[in-house]
């Protein structure tokens, strides 16, 4: 008797719906683990970092020069002032070699000076400003060329020189051979490293890139007034200003999996 109401209880639907819940959460927990392993792998890591640098010389100079003229009588006066003087800087950087789509405007002002008299602010005169932005090439053969250049700029009536900054034309170029020295690098000191944990490396699995030292990251070099042009500056020899070597840095820091 009591084996039948077990058999009757087993076929009951409360057990059956029971069952199948059972069964139900096994599954979800089965697939759930599953999946935890296929999308959430544990992988062992190691980061290897590798440092590439290349030596280059300079083949570009970048310069800032211009002309200030102070307490003009009129705007007129100060304008017209700073429009001849521009005018002969200008002839003058082209004669010196400078081609003239390499000559371009940078900043261009005028405004009032004031004087307080008897406690009162009056207009004492106008300034005026203007500096061109002078790409000159060929700086790596020809040392002289910006000296040259801010000598001519200078006599014809320059008193500004705002910064000097060097570049390089085939930059892409030199980045790329040091991210390559860089990655030969990281890979050696991997070796090494394995060898000496005793585990082996597998695949990369990622990397990142770090910019130590470039052309588009490093400081200007900033110059100074020059004094008034004319005839001073007529008779003072062209500056030295050297570009010198100078070196792009980059770090690659390379991801292995270790098994």
């Amino acid at each position: 008797m009591e084996q039948n109401n077990s058999l009757s209880s087993l076929k009951s639907p409360k057990f059956i719906l029971k069952l199948v819940g059972i069964i139900l959460l096994a599954g979800i927990v089965v697939v759930s683990i599953i999946r935890d392993r296929i999308v959430n792998n544990p992988q062992y890591q190691v980061s290897v970092n590798g440092q590439g640098k290349v030596a280059y010389n300079a083949d570009i100079a970048l310069i800032t020069l211009g002309v200030q003229v102070d307490k003009a009588k009129t705007a007129e006066d100060g304008l017209k002032q700073l429009n001849d003087k521009m005018n002969k800087i200008i002839e003058a950087l082209k004669k010196s070699g400078v081609k003239e789509e390499n000559i371009q405007t940078e900043n261009y002002s005028l405004s009032p000076q004031y004087d307080v008299i008897g406690g009162m602010a009056k207009v004492s005169g106008y300034n005026a400003n203007q500096q061109l932005s002078i790409k000159i090439m060929g700086i790596d053969k020809d040392q002289n060329l910006v000296g040259n250049a801010i000598a001519a700029a200078s006599k014809a009536g320059a008193n500004q020189v705002a910064g000097i900054k060097f570049d390089v034309s085939n930059l892409n170029d030199l980045k790329q051979e040091a991210r390559i020295k860089a990655i030969a690098d990281a890979k050696a000191k991997s070796a090494n490293i394995a060898s000496v944990a005793g585990v082996k490396l597998k695949r990369v699995i990622g990397w990142y890139e770090n910019i130590i030292k470039a052309p588009d990251n490093s400081a200007p070099f900033y110059g100074y007034g020059m004094g008034g042009g004319g005839a001073e500056a007529a008779m003072s020899p062209a500056p030295q200003i050297p570009s010198g070597s100078q070196e792009i840095i980059i770090e690659i820091n390379l991801n292995y999996e270790v098994r």
